[in-house]
């Protein structure tokens, strides 16, 4: 067996630098371009994203959601931790606070113009729980807790996901906003808004999660 395996590997190294593959005839026409057109926004990867699959987005939406339900399930039998390791230093709780201001306005730069320029929800989510995450490496833990309950981020989170869910139905079916000139602020119909519901669901779900791992592991 091993010489047909050895014979195999030789044929494909043969056809890999001899056999050319064959080119696409695709010279005059630009899929980006097609996109571009067909979303009314300047980022082809969030017109993808939000428009041509958004059947797999809304997915990827709700199995976010249910990895958080996992983890609140997974640790809601331990105990929490008595001590809770953080900076202490005063170079380093300035330098995460200064990360974190940076983080989070990345997020809304990101979530607002998304569809503009390279980033979108995810990404704008992603910085967003990185803002949260260096603040809580900083701030007492049972402030970070309060400040969550007070502001009903929950709330807010299962909102966005709903909202998200609702105008993504919304845009399959066909209903669309206005679409607006392109390259500018208020252009790509409802794909501005499905960027900032991802970004607030990512953020605020982040935050849960970083909570729970503070108080249940006593450290992110």
């Amino acid at each position: 067996m091993q010489w047909i395996y050895i014979a195999a590997g030789i044929v494909l190294l043969v056809k890999m630098l001899v056999i050319p593959n064959p080119a696409a005839e695709w010279d005059e026409f630009s899929i980006v371009e097609s996109i571009v057109q067909d979303t009314n926004v300047p980022n082809a990867v969030s017109g993808i994203i939000f428009r041509n699959r958004l059947y797999d987005t809304i997915f990827e939406v709700v199995v976010f959601t249910i990895s958080i339900l996992g983890v609140r399930f997974l640790l809601a039998n331990e105990k929490p931790k008595e001590m809770v390791y953080q900076f202490k230093d005063e170079p380093s709780i300035v330098l995460a606070r200064l990360g974190a201001t940076i983080a989070a306005l990345v997020s809304i730069e990101l979530a607002v113009r998304g569809h503009l320029s390279p980033g979108g929800g995810f990404a704008a989510g992603v910085a967003g729980g990185t803002a949260i995450g260096l603040i809580a490496i900083t701030s007492s833990s049972q402030l970070m807790e309060e400040i969550y309950r007070v502001s009903n981020a929950a709330t807010w989170e299962k909102i966005s996901v709903l909202v998200f869910i609702f105008l993504a139905v919304l845009t399959l079916i066909g209903w669309q906003l206005p679409q607006g000139e392109l390259g500018t602020l208020f252009s790509g119909g409802v794909i501005p808004l499905l960027n900032i519901l991802v970004a607030i669901k990512v953020a605020l779900g982040s935050w849960a999660v970083l909570l729970l791992f503070i108080r249940y592991r006593g450290l992110l």
